[in-house]
């Protein structure tokens, strides 16, 4: 019986008063955080101009809130006393995350006089110039993918992420817990793909890598912000009927 399963069992009193979450908000800032890397990488791609400050802002503000979210569930745990797994499963990659969010956010504000046009004949393309910057660090994203597929294995291996009969929408699914783990751990499996493939796309700039680490990380994170959006519903519902 999984943890969700149990609490469920025993009529579900949670003192929320010692249980801060936030997952909701984290939820909805990595989904957006995926749609606007893939969207930059797009105009990138296709040698668009862009206006750099607002992606640093866009860029700035997501990582914010993800850095200050998952280092606080990183190093307290909030959810201990409920499900101490999602600590881990939650908060040390949003941390990650944001803390990507927000160097990527300095280098669009601090080099944005060479984002700002597109590329000129007889100048290094911005895009090089990214992959060039991006190569090192997409060593950690390849291993954060790595991470990710461990997390979703244990999502699939122990029921994990099943809603418990008391969270409104989600809880009529209590009975099939396989389902919302599958589906998280699905989501997972999707941004680990593409942030394995990374460091092999930036080297050899496929297209057909490019357009997979795209739409991997588009699915996922259009699923995301839905998912955490709900949630907003969900998790409030889960307040009432559980204090």
């Amino acid at each position: 019986m999984s943890a969700h399963e149990l609490v469920a069992a025993e009529a579900l009193k949670i003192p929320w008063d010692q249980t801060p979450t936030y997952n909701t908000l984290m939820s909805v800032a990595a989904g957006v955080g995926l749609l606007l890397l893939v969207w930059l990488g797009r105009e990138l791609y296709w040698r668009r101009s862009i206006v750099p400050e607002a992606w640093a802002l866009a860029f700035g503000v997501l990582g914010l809130i993800l850095t200050a979210t998952g280092l606080h569930m990183t190093l307290t745990w909030p959810l201990a006393s409920i499900a101490p797994f999602d600590n881990i499963i939650f908060g040390e990659p949003s941390l990650a995350f944001g803390v990507i969010l927000l160097a990527a956010s300095f280098v669009l504000w601090a080099r944005r006089g060479e984002f700002a046009d597109g590329d000129s004949p007889g100048q290094d393309s911005r895009l090089g110039y990214v992959k060039r910057l991006a190569a090192p660090l997409s060593v950690f994203a390849a291993g954060l993918g790595l991470g990710l597929f461990g997390i979703a294995a244990a999502g699939w291996t122990y029921t994990l992420f099943a809603a418990p009969v008391e969270e409104p929408i989600s809880g009529l699914f209590a009975d099939y817990p396989m389902l919302e783990a599958s589906f998280i751990s699905g989501l997972y499996v999707l941004v680990g793909i593409g942030a394995v493939l990374l460091p092999l796309a930036i080297y050899r700039t496929n297209r057909f890598l490019v357009m997979t680490i795209g739409i991997c990380w588009a699915l996922a994170g259009l699923a995301f912000t839905l998912f955490g959006a709900l949630n907003y519903l969900t998790h409030i519902g889960l307040i009432i009927n559980t204090s």
